[in-house]
């Protein structure tokens, strides 16, 4: 296990928050949101937030890298349910020469829902382990 980065249950701790809303489709047959689908809202939020640091993921893979998920870690509070605006909140920290994790907190209003934590690390082209980008150190402070 690579993950070493706690998730704050501060919202206050997190530097970036991404609004998204539940829909039915992701609804399981006890009416809540299936577990599976936190994972998209996680994507979505992480691909939202290197946009605003202005380093959108399709630029990253322009770049001949791909910054992939080594490792997902969720930890479920009270569950979600169809038609509730998440707000999904980011860190990142974690950062060394070829791994960086990202922190998250999934609340609908003052409620946490869920906290979560991703590991994420560079491959080239051909899938094989590639060095960090020199701006993922010096904007997550590795």
């Amino acid at each position: 296990m690579r993950k070493s980065l706690e998730p704050s249950h501060d919202p206050a701790a997190y530097a970036f928050a991404h609004r998204l809303r539940t829909r039915f489709a992701e609804t399981d047959a006890m009416g809540i949101i299936h577990h599976a689908a936190y994972l998209a809202y996680l994507e979505e939020a992480r691909v939202a937030y290197l946009r605003d640091l202005g380093h959108p993921y399709g630029e990253v893979r322009t770049g001949g890298l791909d910054i992939a998920v080594l490792e997902v870690f969720v930890r479920y509070h009270r569950p979600l349910h169809f038609d509730e605006e998440v707000e999904v909140r980011l860190m990142a920290g974690g950062v060394t020469r070829t791994t960086f994790q990202i922190a998250y907190l999934l609340t609908v209003g003052d409620e946490m829902r869920a906290n979560a934590v991703t590991v994420h690390g560079c491959v080239d082209g051909r899938g094989r382990a590639a060095r960090l980008p020199l701006w993922v150190g010096e904007i997550f402070g590795g």
